[in-house]
């Protein structure tokens, strides 16, 4: 069954498997293909930017105890700004919420970049958290809504291929200017690039709305919106409960998870909580994917730099073999001939990513090369792109078109939701360890000390993807 949509999309007949426009380069489709390129392109730059900066950016701002909360604090609003995004999109079609996420996302890099400490770097984070939630949900209706079947898989293959250059140049030109200029200009120099996809796909994406237009005027639900909040407040006083670890914190998580868990429940798809067939499966195993490979993600370029004396530019190119290998697992899933291995894919790529996880956790021993948690990574990468990919074609399937605003919006809900959870675990897990304690030593020339905080995160997100592996049966539904 999936999420109840409050409103619904005027049924404008997807263009036939023979259009003439052909593939996605086509003439009917190369304007709008750039133009979604260019913006995953400009949020795939900043994400592999930020990677880079981010240890540098958290010692800096006497902030290591919250390192996590940089990272899940976008996620904990994107939460929020999905559900929103998706009942505009169902109400008046993606070009409004896209250009509005694309701006809120510049403002949130502004605060980012100019924050006096650590807990205003956090709420720039979370304002970059509400632009992105409403910037990828358009992104995926303009999907459903503008390509017919047949060119979706390459649609989502070309998401992928989006991060290759990122991934190569945004390591090296973080890592150059967090050690010439200073972190800040990381944050601050991207909101230029948000210009390149306003240019590019302005003109596509409203002839593309004319083309498919949508039923207005119907209200927002309340009640959805409503949970939408809860779950991000929800999320929010967990992270901040599993900080303080001690009697005082135990309120907040009480309080936390009285409003996540029925903000999920009403959120997502009925039976995505215990993998129900199908929708709900196809939705989980998105959370699972992204928390788990994100979580561990979050990580490395600190572990690089505290436990092997890495720069800020090589900790980051550490992740770089694997945005360079998402794009080649995504391209193997839009083959022709692929749908038939759908199943298989998704089950494969969790445990390529189950290994590559745990592979990572190696370079913790003296003995092993540093390279080793490229290598990794690059196995990830590969898992990944298979996996991803694969689940967002599936959920394309699975949806009626009057649902593919809100599927769309729950797809990504669960993305967020694996991520807030699994990165906020892991900084609760960091915190517990004394990580924080051990990377502020380093930093201050002492002994880096025991490692175990970094191979307790890493086995326990490759535990998750192995769990998304034996999940991966149940996308297929009962005849």
């Amino acid at each position: 069954m999936t999420t109840a949509s409050p409103t619904s999309v005027d049924p404008v007949p997807i263009p036939p498997d023979d259009d003439p426009g052909g593939g996605v380069l086509g003439a009917r489709y190369r304007a709008l293909t750039l133009g979604i390129v260019s913006v995953v392109l400009v949020i795939a730059f900043e994400a592999t930017a930020v990677n880079t900066a981010m240890p540098t950016a958290a010692r800096e701002l006497d902030g290591l105890g919250l390192y996590a909360f940089a990272f899940s604090g976008y996620f904990t609003t994107t939460l929020f700004a999905l559900v929103v995004s998706g009942q505009w999109c169902d109400r008046s079609g993606p070009l409004r919420p896209l250009f509005t996420g694309i701006a809120v996302f510049g403002v949130g890099l502004v605060v980012a970049g100019t924050a006096p400490g650590m807990w205003v770097f956090v709420a720039g984070r979370a304002i970059q958290g509400l632009g992105g939630g409403l910037v990828i949900v358009a992104l995926y209706v303009v999907v459903g809504r503008a390509y017919p079947d047949r060119l979706r898989p390459a649609v989502f293959a070309a998401f992928s291929s989006a991060w290759v250059l990122p991934s190569i140049l945004g390591p090296l030109v973080s890592g150059a200017v967090t050690q010439h200029l200073g972190w800040r200009w990381v944050f601050l120099a991207v909101p230029a690039l948000i210009l390149l996809p306003l240019a590019v796909m302005g003109p596509a994406l409203a002839r593309s709305e004319r083309e498919h237009p949508v039923v207005r005027g119907a209200a927002f639900d309340r009640r959805r919106t409503l949970l939408a909040a809860m779950a991000a407040a929800g999320a929010g006083l967990l992270q901040y409960a599993g900080q303080r670890r001690d009697l005082v914190g135990l309120l907040p998580g009480i309080a936390g998870a009285a409003l996540l868990v029925p903000a999920v429940l009403g959120l997502l798809p009925r039976g995505t909580l215990r993998a129900g067939r199908g929708l709900p499966t196809v939705i989980l195993l998105r959370g699972l994917a992204a928390g788990a490979f994100l979580g561990a993600e979050a990580f490395v370029p600190l572990m690089m730099t505290t436990q092997r004396d890495l720069s800020p530019t090589l900790s980051g190119l550490t992740l770089t073999s694997g945005g360079l290998t998402w794009a080649l697992g995504s391209w193997l899933q839009g083959r022709p001939g692929a749908e038939r291995y759908r199943e298989a894919m998704i089950r494969g790529g969790f445990v390529l990513t189950a290994v590559a996880i745990a592979g990572a956790a190696l370079v913790l021993v003296p003995a092993v090369p540093a390279w080793a948690a490229a290598v990794a990574w690059g196995v990830g990468g590969i898992g990944m792109g298979m996996a991803i990919a694969t689940v967002s074609v599936l959920m394309m399937k699975l949806s009626a078109p009057e649902d593919a605003g809100a599927n769309s919006a729950a797809l990504q809900m669960s993305d967020a939701l694996g991520n807030v959870l699994l990165t906020g675990l892991a900084g609760v897990m960091f915190a517990a360890l004394g990580g924080g304690t051990l990377a502020a030593a380093h930093e201050g020339g002492e002994a880096a000390g025991s490692p175990g905080a970094f191979a307790v995160i890493l086995l326990s997100m490759a535990a998750v993807a192995l769990i998304g592996a034996l999940l991966s049966g149940r996308v297929r539904t009962k005849a």
